[in-house]
């Protein structure tokens, strides 16, 4: 339990950074805990989405559903793709409804 909680939350800070990092123009000023927020929501939304697109949870060969084509072994690098690309979604949003300006 400890376990997954650390590993969402320096997930979630990685994940959040290169959410942040990928967020066109000053979209990206927020505060840091609502970056690891986005990250945490990129995720967990971008896993679902990825898993609902390829029906993939890991690509493993003991996998009943190993497809070489859809994911990569080892490291699923197009899911945390997937992730970012929500975090940085979520980056966006979150500055346009948190309102904050560059000073």
């Amino acid at each position: 339990m400890i376990g997954t909680i650390i590993t969402v939350l320096v997930g979630g800070v990685i994940i959040g950074l290169l959410g942040k990092f990928l967020a066109p123009g000053s979209r990206d000023n927020i505060p840091f805990w609502l970056v690891v927020v986005c990250g945490i929501v990129g995720m967990l939304v971008g896993g679902w989405i990825y898993y609902a697109i390829f029906g993939v949870a890991g690509n493993v060969a003991g996998n009943p559903n190993y497809d070489m084509w859809n994911t990569s072994k080892g490291i699923d690098w197009w899911r945390h793709l997937w992730q970012v690309g929500v975090a940085a979604i979520a980056v966006v949003v979150a500055a346009g409804v948190t309102g904050k300006t560059k000073a």
